[in-house]
């Protein structure tokens, strides 16, 4: 198979939970230790960081990448989902892996893959260790897909384990409290490996505290610690706990002696997370007049930062361009958007995409008024025809939304 078959068999042949949803989950690493035998054991071989988190664990990890970067380290990079290209997930010093690894790798195990009802996300954890193990990386970031204790990338041995924060998403297979989300965060936190935590509630902090009670980990707060931060390249308010989330990270790890990262690489790193690492979507303006602004918050607790934002915006009017998945709770998500917009409803382009129709009619119960169109590209060029260049215009709801727009 060439490159683009080799991916369209990866999406198209094995359960992946971005299209799937539910029937794509499994609930245990069975199959992740299997795979990992089968391929001996890469991630040994490798250090690495473990990031986990409702919200804000790409940017972290990306952060820490960037900073790595700086400090003149081969940094492996993990994340998901991807935007555009699936290799934007696998990454050494910003660099997606080649094509030619990835189906490579693929050909190689494929009838491993098959026999063994491997999941899209479970191969690919495997090929980003297999990648960065072949590479030698000094270290990698690694992080979570979803929940912790049953991911496929928790079977790692990190120097540091780290926690963004803690809010209700994916309930249908984390839980529906703050206590049982946190629970399956905490599970990335390892026997004697030091925990950073980025934000907590009174709800949260005890299972954390418990959780590292019982591994003798050391458990650092870094909301607590950190008072001072550097400016970054990314700007959406939400950064401001991320960064103390890195900061305290880069503490913990030149405590360890293993790395040297100095003050100078930090500020450089934190201003350079675009030009180092290549994210996207994190509120990233793509035009000025209008100005326009995408970003892939998802849920209660990243929307409702993001719609705070706009609101500090100058505009004369409000354009939103919308789209969401099957499996969010309108009724907890619509109520946060504002009144005095207009809508353009859309459905992202995958199985588990909303019908825009749907979507509309939910939105006109909370007084969101706007027009239904027949793909996010038709709402987002209807939202700049309408527009005056004093106007904002806000495309989210979904990364997938975004993702169709970049």
């Amino acid at each position: 198979m060439n490159y683009q078959e080799t991916i369209n068999w990866m999406f198209n042949q094995l359960p992946m939970y971005q299209l799937q949803g539910a029937s794509a989950y499994k609930k245990d690493l069975t199959n992740t230790h299997l795979l990992i035998a089968h391929l001996e054991n890469p991630q040994e071989k490798i250090k690495c960081i473990h990031v986990a988190g409702t919200n804000g664990k790409g940017s972290t990890s990306h952060m820490l990448a960037s900073i790595l970067q700086e400090a003149g380290y081969k940094v492996g990079l993990y994340t998901s989902p991807h935007l555009k290209d699936f290799r934007e997930r696998i990454k050494i010093n910003g660099k997606d892996i080649p094509e030619e690894f990835v189906t490579t790798f693929i050909n190689e195990h494929q009838r491993f893959f098959e026999s063994n009802d491997m999941s899209f996300f479970e191969m690919t954890v495997g090929l980003a260790f297999d990648y960065f193990s072949k590479e030698k990386v000094d270290i990698a970031v690694i992080e979570v897909g979803m929940g912790g204790r049953l991911d496929a990338t928790n079977i790692i041995n990190p120097l540091v384990s780290v926690i963004t924060n803690i809010g209700l998403d994916h309930v249908q297979f984390l839980g529906n409290t703050l206590e049982a989300i946190a629970f399956e965060k905490a599970g990335i936190i390892k026997p004697n490996i030091p925990v950073i935590i980025g934000e907590y509630t009174l709800n949260t902090k005890p299972v954390f505290l418990a959780k590292a009670k019982e591994c003798a980990s050391k458990i650092y707060f870094a909301s607590d610690l950190i008072s001072e931060t550097f400016p970054s390249d990314l700007i959406g308010d939400y950064q401001m706990h991320n960064k103390k989330t890195v900061l305290q990270t880069i503490a913990v790890l030149n405590n360890q002696n293993e790395f040297k990262i100095t003050p100078k690489n930090i500020k450089s790193g934190l201003v350079r997370v675009v030009r180092n690492t290549g994210l996207q979507g994190r509120w990233q303006q793509i035009n000025e007049f209008p100005k326009v602004i995408c970003d892939t918050a998802h849920n209660k607790n990243g929307l409702e930062i993001v719609l705070k934002q706009i609101q500090k915006e100058e505009f004369d009017a409000l354009h939103i361009v919308l789209g969401v998945v099957n499996d969010k709770d309108l009724d907890e998500l619509l109520p946060l958007f504002p009144k005095n917009a207009f809508y353009y409803f859309c459905k992202p382009n995958i199985p588990r995409g909303l019908e825009a129709s749907i979507l509309a009619k939910k939105a006109a119960m909370f007084d969101l008024k706007g027009e239904v169109y027949n793909s996010v590209t038709d709402a987002y060029q209807k939202a700049k025809q309408n527009a005056a260049k004093s106007d904002f215009i806000y495309i989210g709801g979904s990364t997938f939304v975004v993702s169709e727009i970049l």
